[in-house]
């Protein structure tokens, strides 16, 4: 594998990213669903190599901060190719994000939509409906999205309050592996669509959100398979009336572009479990293995015999532990400095990377030439 730096560092843990492979990735999306415009989650991985390389490829971006807006402007991107989804926002970040020219705005609640109607006036808003994330591994309900009758009134109060009542935006939950759980949510949006023009509004935009999946444990159809699913519901759904559609993909585009390289801190035999401690784990880059939802496929060039074992990570809370209800598997002549190698880790690890816990660095990124395995 070939490296950017010409003395790579060998430290662990680091996140090796493939900015080629997160671009095949988002030519499949585009081609699985043509005529819908992709907003690449910038929280997914924020790394300014990578969103300069998405906007020239065509991308526009899934943003939630003023930190994000100004991350992708820096890479070349648009202001009009900016949509802040992030329902729940401070007034003092709207003002921002409007100052630098964002015009849309996700909302869920009347009291919202007041908000950016003071802080951002005249912009567009989509109003967020809740979905039960069913098939998905990181569901995304209840902390966001309104029923559809909640939603027309907030929608109808936007257009009250001066502001363009674009339309609908929902989410189906992280690593969906159902490709037809879009279409409950699509249904649901079209009746919010129908009731806002029965009342004189044109709403426009549909926001299909993200969960496309990424190449974890477990498997997922192809992107081929979820495009058509989206795009049979959307004709049955709405007809002739389709209205613009994107999409907010993050881990289905740059997941299987990120390995996150780490060593086994220590192996220790615990009665007759056995527990291998990494020096990468929920606090420094791995936060979605909490409740094991999310699980990585492991790699490791050690031989031999494979038998299970508890996976944790390196710092002392109780809550540092990756895989215990269902172990994983690694090699029984696995020892302290082996490597283990997390594939499709290019997504949600960088970004949660705290410092300061227990004082463990952040996880640093790698940039790679050579071909990552998939």
């Amino acid at each position: 594998m070939t490296l950017l730096d010409p003395a790579p560092t060998t430290l662990t843990p680091r996140l090796e990213l493939h900015v080629p492979t997160a671009l095949t990735r988002f030519r499949q999306l585009r081609a699985a669903l043509p005529g819908t415009a992709i907003h690449y989650a910038v929280k997914a991985n924020p790394h300014p190599v990578l969103l300069r390389a998405l906007v020239a490829a065509g991308s526009g971006f899934d943003v939630a901060s003023p930190a994000e807006v100004r991350a992708c402007l820096e890479a070349g991107a648009r202001a009009d190719d900016l949509v802040y989804s992030n329902p729940i926002k401070l007034r003092a970040d709207i003002v921002s994000a409007a100052g630098l020219g964002v015009r849309l705005f996700v909302v869920d609640s009347p009291e919202e939509t007041r908000k950016v109607a003071e802080a951002a006036p005249g912009s567009a808003v989509l109003c967020r409906i809740v979905t039960s994330g069913s098939g998905s591994d990181w569901p995304l309900s209840r902390k966001y999205g309104c029923s559809t009758s909640e939603a027309v009134e907030v929608l109808r109060l936007a257009a009250g309050l001066g502001l363009d009542p674009a339309g609908v935006s929902f989410h189906v939950g992280s690593q969906q592996r159902d490709p037809s759980a879009w279409d409950t949510p699509i249904e649901a949006s079209s009746r919010v669509f129908a009731a806002l023009r029965q009342a004189g509004l044109r709403p426009w935009l549909l926001d299909l959100g993200g969960g496309f999946p990424a190449a974890l444990e477990g498997g997922a159809p192809a992107l081929d398979a979820y495009g058509a699913a989206i795009r049979r519901s959307l004709r049955k759904r709405f007809g002739s009336r389709r209205p613009r559609t994107i999409i907010e993909p993050g881990r289905s585009v740059v997941a299987d572009s990120g390995r996150l390289v780490t060593s086994v801190v220590a192996v220790v035999h615990r009665g007759d479990t056995r527990w291998v401690y990494l020096d990468a784990g929920v606090f420094t880059g791995l936060v979605e293995t909490l409740d094991e939802a999310i699980r990585y496929r492991l790699e490791t060039d050690v031989d031999g015999p494979t038998g299970p074992c508890v996976l944790a990570g390196p710092t002392c809370d109780s809550a540092d532990v990756l895989y215990e209800k269902q172990p994983v598997h690694l090699p029984l002549a696995l020892t302290e400095g082996d490597r283990v190698v997390l594939t499709s880790a290019g997504a949600y690890t960088t970004c949660y990377s705290t410092v300061g816990f227990n004082g463990f660095a952040p996880l640093p990124t790698e940039l790679v030439l050579g071909l990552v395995p998939a």
